[in-house]
């Protein structure tokens, strides 16, 4: 090749690498509002009526996406030593496996190590005992921290060329400019567009609930 084409070719380059960094700092990317989810528990009906009593029903307080709520009720999380966090969230409906989401920061708090796990993968995750008004319960598996993931419809999949399982890049578009990777995709007729992260990621990223980042 001779030194004209050469030329030619660094321009040409320059020109395409201009590009994407404009891109990068105009913010193109799929916009996605934040939802910062707090520590919380799932319990299945026969956890409930050991912590509330026989026969208890979960009192629907507020309602979430897929068709789950906040209860009006809470209970207590227990670690080793006797460490503990009073006030933590129901959510409803029951569920097939009892299973605890905290953040890393509330790990440490209570003494174990817990493992960064997608909803319902519990097998082998840490322990974790509940305390409720009528009694208490203890699970040797069950506690985890979530990973962050996006929430959206099959629409919503549609336009931004995503299926469910899918993994993705997230960016913040404030001040810190924070990257999220391995952001995994799900895709169900009952979800609204959301990401969720844990307290930890959004106090760290200067996030709040209701902000927008954008898929990249």
């Amino acid at each position: 090749m001779n030194e004209t084409g050469t030329k030619e070719i660094e321009t040409l380059t320059r020109m395409i690498i201009s590009c994407l960094k404009e891109r990068e700092s105009t913010g193109k990317g799929f916009p996605v509002p934040v939802g910062v989810s707090n520590r919380h528990v799932h319990l299945t009906q026969s956890d409930v009526e050991e912590l509330f009593g026989p026969g208890y029903k979960l009192t629907k307080k507020k309602d979430l996406m897929g068709g789950q709520f906040a209860a009006e009720e809470c209970v207590t999380i227990v670690g080793l030593k006797l460490r503990a966090i009073e006030n933590v969230r129901v959510l409803g409906p029951v569920r097939s496996k009892t299973q605890v989401e905290i953040s890393l920061t509330d790990a440490r708090k209570l003494g174990i190590n817990v493992p960064v796990r997608e909803s319902g993968d519990v097998a082998g995750s840490a322990p974790i005992a509940i305390v409720g008004p009528k009694g208490a319960i203890y699970r040797k598996e069950g506690c985890i921290v979530a990973a962050r993931h996006i929430h959206m419809s099959p629409s919503d999949a549609a336009k931004c060329g995503l299926k469910d399982g899918d993994y993705v890049r997230v960016r913040a578009l404030n001040e810190r400019g924070s990257i999220f990777e391995h952001v995994k995709i799900r895709v169900d007729e009952s979800f609204t567009l959301e990401m969720h992260i844990d307290t930890d990621e959004a106090n760290a990223c200067e996030i709040k609930q209701g902000d927008t980042v954008e898929i990249v």
